[in-house]
Parts: structure tokens; C-alpha cells; sequence
């Protein structure tokens, strides 16, 4: 059942019309009813390609948080083959918000690993909602070792809201490991491309989005805080999230614009949720374009592509 967002309401609205003249498709009126499902269809359908054409910041990070957004899984599940995921971090154990392994990409050996959040209450809990603990971030490391010595490209998918900031793993050094996860994703020597899917939420996500390519869904948001925590800290009042979110520039046009992110992939109107298969499909050009840009460069110009790219951020505004 799709879910719907508040300023999804006219949208809403008009499916559920849709769905009661469904059920009314074997009367003896049926070619009227098929004459209106058709007419409700359409005003469904301008209604909203309308609201997405100009969705606020706000929106789009209600978007970016949408439940039915695919999640790392779904882009394992539809393009990586011989997926084979590997755990721990062989210092404390596997952390399940940060997933990691090995796989093909179009019949190429690639390093993945990205944040999941879970599409189910079980699931969530079970990923504790996309925040890592230090495991987790030091899980990446040991995988970016291995893609490293075996000259293998990581392709990086983030959503998270950021690193989970409980007790235990600020016990076990949560700053220190993202620390870690962040120098090492510089020092590679294979070529790296970062992907923010849904939310990507500060160091949570720089630690595994510091690539040669780093690209945003159209509807996915960067920071380096929540809008929510934002507006606790400069106004004191979460309920201001609204105008932190405009405030912050969070988006990918605005991050594109920046210099901060490489690129942006569009979403059909409806967002990735609706249109998953698209989106796949243009994620998998990106990455495929990617990899083949960077095929035959050093070690060295892998590097230094990297390491310029990050110093060059800020540099035209100034």
C-alpha cells in the first residue's frame, strides 16, 4: 500500500476515488467508470508531477525519509550480482546499520558497502534505524583494505541520519572510527564513487562518502545535521525545522551548485518510491560511466583526483 506524505494529500485524495470506482469496474456502467478512471488518472497524475516540481527543502527531506525509499538492499538486490556480504570488524563485532562485502558490477569486481536503514519495525531495529556504531565504521575499513590490495573499485551508498551517538559507542571511540573510515576512503588507490540515496547525515556519512565521484538523488539531502537538530541549536525550537531545512541548503541542487556534490540523479515525479526501476537504471549508468572514466588511471592520479577535488570544495565562493 503506498503511503502517502501530508503535502501528498490532493494526490491522496484522488487514488482513493480511483480505487472506489475499481471496485465498481463490473456494474453495468462500467465503460462510464473506465471513462473516469481514466480522466482521475490523469489529474492524479499532473497533481503530482505539479507538487514535485516544486517541492521546498522541507519536502524533499520528507522525501528523503519517505519509508518506502529503497534502501541499500534494493540497490544490492538489483545491481550487484554474486553478492557476498562480509561481517565484523575483527576487534569488537558486526555492526548491522553499516553493510559491507563483495560483488560484480556488470560482470566487474567492485568493494559496496552502504548504510541500511530497514523497511520494517523488525528490520529498523534490527539496523538501528542507518546509524552505525564504530564497529560498524571500522567494518569499512577493513573491506576498503581488502578493495585496496586487491585493486578493486567501492561503490558507497549512504542513508543516515548520522552515527549513533549512545553511550557504548562513544565508549568505544565512534569519533576515532569515523576518523579512520574518512583518511582511509582518502588514502585509496582504486577509484571510489559515493552515492546519497536518502539522508546523509554527518561524519555517519562522510566516513564512507569522501570518493573520487560523489553524487545525490534528486530528492536526497546532505548536512551536517538534521534540520530538526539544526533548529535546536540556533533557535532552540526544533519546530523550526522548516526554516532550517531552507536555511542549511541541503539539497542536491544547492549542493551541486556548491561544488560540494559532483552531480545529481533525477527521480521521476513521485520521487524513488514510486519509480524504483527508473532509478536503478539511472544509478547503474552513473556508476557504469564512473568506472569506466577512472579504468587505466594510477594509484597516484586516483589519489591525487581525490585529494584535489576535496581541497578545491569552497574555493569559488570565496
Amino acid at each position: 500500500m503506498q503511503s502517502y506524505l501530508d503535502f501528498e494529500k490532493p494526490v491522496a485524495e484522488l487514488q482513493g476515488k480511483i480505487e472506489e470506482l475499481q471496485k465498481l469496474g463490473d456494474t453495468d456502467e462500467a465503460v462510464e467508470i473506465d471513462e473516469e478512471l481514466v480522466r482521475l488518472q490523469s489529474r492524479a497524475e499532473n497533481a503530482l508531477a505539479d507538487i514535485y516540481a516544486k517541492l521546498t527543502p522541507w519536502q524533499r527531506t520528507q522525501v528523503a525519509r519517505h519509508p518506502q525509499r529503497p534502501h541499500f538492499g534494493d540497490y544490492v538486490d538489483n545491481l550487484i550480482t554474486e553478492w557476498v556480504p562480509l561481517s565484523g570488524d575483527r576487534k569488537f563485532g558486526d555492526d548491522q546499520a553499516l553493510i559491507t562485502g563483495f560483488g560484480r558490477f556488470n560482470g566487474m569486481p567492485v568493494a559496496v558497502m552502504g548504510t541500511e536503514k530497514g523497511s520494517s519495525t523488525k528490520s529498523r531495529i534490527k539496523h538501528n534505524f542507518g546509524s552505525a556504531r564504530p564497529e560498524g565504521y571500522r567494518k569499512a575499513v577493513r573491506i576498503m583494505d581488502m578493495a585496496d590490495r586487491f585493486d578493486i573499485p567501492v561503490i558507497s551508498f549512504v542513508d543516515t541520519s548520522g552515527a549513533y551517538p549512545g553511550v557504548g559507542a562513544e565508549e568505544r571511540g565512534q569519533a576515532e572510527a569515523i576518523a579512520r573510515s574518512t583518511e582511509k576512503s582518502l588514502d585509496l588507490g582504486v577509484p571510489s564513487i559515493a552515492i546519497i540515496v536518502g539522508e546523509g547525515g554527518s561524519g555517519g556519512a562522510i566516513a564512507i562518502a569522501t570518493a573520487n565521484r560523489v553524487l545525490m538523488l534528486q530528492n536526497a539531502i546532505y548536512s551536517v545535521i538534521s534540520p530538526e537538530g539544526g533548529a535546536s541549536i540556533l533557535w532552540r525550537d526544533a519546530g523550526k525545522a522548516k526554516e532550517a531545512a531552507t536555511a542549511m541548503k541541503i539539497t542536491a541542487e544547492d549542493l551541486v551548485g556548491f561544488g560540494i556534490v559532483d552531480g545529481m540523479i533525477e527521480e521521476p515525479a513521485g520521487g524513488a518510491h514510486r519509480h524504483m526501476q527508473a532509478v536503478m537504471d539511472a544509478t547503474g549508468k552513473e556508476i557504469s560511466a564512473f568506472l569506466e572514466e577512472f579504468s587505466g588511471k594510477s594509484r597516484e592520479e586516483v589519489r591525487e583526483h581525490r585529494r584535489e577535488k576535496f581541497l578545491a570544495i569552497g574555493k569559488s565562493l570565496m
